[in-house]
């Protein structure tokens, strides 16, 4: 029961009924406190922390599984709970009958989208180990690195969870063996990837991996139900439509909230009080595939996000090729050749695909027309309300 929760949705529907409540309820890139329907899962890495609860650390480990399969919601779920396990006082009994309380690792996590370098790796670190700003320039890696050395050196040491592991503009494996190698020996890591353990060589150095499967059907129904009575007015997602959503989906947590906040936003804007079938087609449309998620795209730097959320504007006439959709974004305070860049790089990194036009030129290369390979409608409104500053009720 959520208390908070009940009483502000009375005191919204009081204050000004809307049929969007809560955007950020809906959004696939927010984790909810409690994950639904992976009580396994939780179970698995509960097992694997074990030792932390005496105060050891756990080997190294890998957990694995496709997009959209809640391996971030639980893991970062769970680390918010146990990072409070230093501050908590358990008593032991002895014949002197002293009480004592002994100390556990400390939790670190890694995000690699935005920790894509040594610097960023170890400037995360550091963040997570003192409670000082780390700044992001002026300091030199090695000079991060040996703070971290000061930091975990004496005590019982650091496990280090590094989601997103090897992902287009991540952090990739070979720079995570070598950055885990510099470390004290008193760390271990948790690295969080989609590939297979027979894919990857980071479980040369794991002693632990575990393995995360699509959602069930029946599971991302609920995700979808109660994502709506967090975000939407009440009833304003019925089963039926949530079956559809779950069985077009097909276990991917992440596509079925997208199509969810794209119909709903849809539906707010025409002032429905319901979803329909309509809605959800037309959000089901709206999705690429396949789908780049909304969580790596809104972890791109500012300016990339910037250039995005104006290309997403653009008609599919002015995304024809590269340069003419450099020409359409020229009202940004960039210059074109560093627009033209960012365009290549998100290419490069999946974020965009460049589909090359049919032509019936002989001679040189045809042009190739820019396409998003994420939700756009619902990375528009995500932008738009960040950059607001509000989600609607935070």
């Amino acid at each position: 029961m959520d208390i908070k929760a009940r009483i502000r949705r009375r005191r919204d529907h009081n204050a000004q009924p809307q049929f969007i409540q809560r955007y950020e309820a809906l959004s696939p890139a927010a984790h909810l406190d409690e994950p639904v329907g992976r009580g396994q899962l939780l179970e698995q890495l509960l097992d694997y922390f074990d030792p932390v609860f005496d105060g050891e650390l756990p080997p190294n480990g890998y957990v694995y599984g496709p997009i959209g399969s809640g391996k971030s919601a639980v893991l970062t779920s769970l680390l918010s709970h146990l990072k409070e396990l230093p501050a908590e006082t358990r008593e032991v009994i002895h014949t002197s009958t002293r009480v004592q309380t002994p100390s556990s690792p400390t939790f670190v996590y890694v995000d690699a989208r935005s920790a894509t370098s040594a610097f960023g790796f170890y400037r995360s670190v550091l963040s997570s180990l003192i409670d000082q700003s780390v700044p992001e320039h002026g300091v030199g890696t090695d000079s991060l690195r040996d703070q971290v050395h000061t930091q975990v050196q004496g005590t019982p040491g650091a496990v280090i969870c590094v989601d997103h592991i090897a992902e287009p503009r991540s952090l990739d494996e070979s720079t995570l063996v070598d950055l885990a190698a510099s470390l004290p020996s008193n760390v271990s890591w948790l690295a969080i990837g989609r590939a297979s353990p027979d894919q990857t060589h980071l479980t040369t150095y794991t002693g632990a991996e575990i393995g995360v499967s699509r959602y069930r059907r029946q599971v991302l129904v609920d995700i979808l139900m109660q994502r709506a009575s967090m975000g939407l007015a009440r009833q304003a997602l019925n089963h039926g439509l949530a079956r559809q959503v779950a069985a077009w989906a097909d276990g991917n947590a992440h596509d079925g909230l997208a199509v969810l906040f794209s119909a709903a936003d849809n539906a707010a804007g025409v002032g429905q009080d319901q979803l329909t079938e309509s809605n959800i087609n037309a959000a089901i449309e709206s999705i690429p595939e396949p789908c780049v998620s909304l969580s790596a795209v809104l972890s791109l730097p500012a300016n990339r996000q910037r250039v995005l959320r104006h290309l997403v504007n653009l008609s599919p006439d002015e995304r024809e090729s590269v340069n003419m959709a450099t020409d359409a974004l020229s009202a940004l305070d960039l210059s074109a050749s560093t627009i033209k860049r960012f365009l290549y790089e998100m290419a490069e990194a999946g974020v965009i695909r460049r589909v090359q036009a049919e032509t019936e030129q002989q001679k040189g290369r045809p042009p190739s027309r820019v396409v998003p390979q994420f939700p756009l409608y619902v990375f528009q409104r995500l932008y738009d309300l960040r950059r607001r500053g509000q989600s609607n009720h935070p």
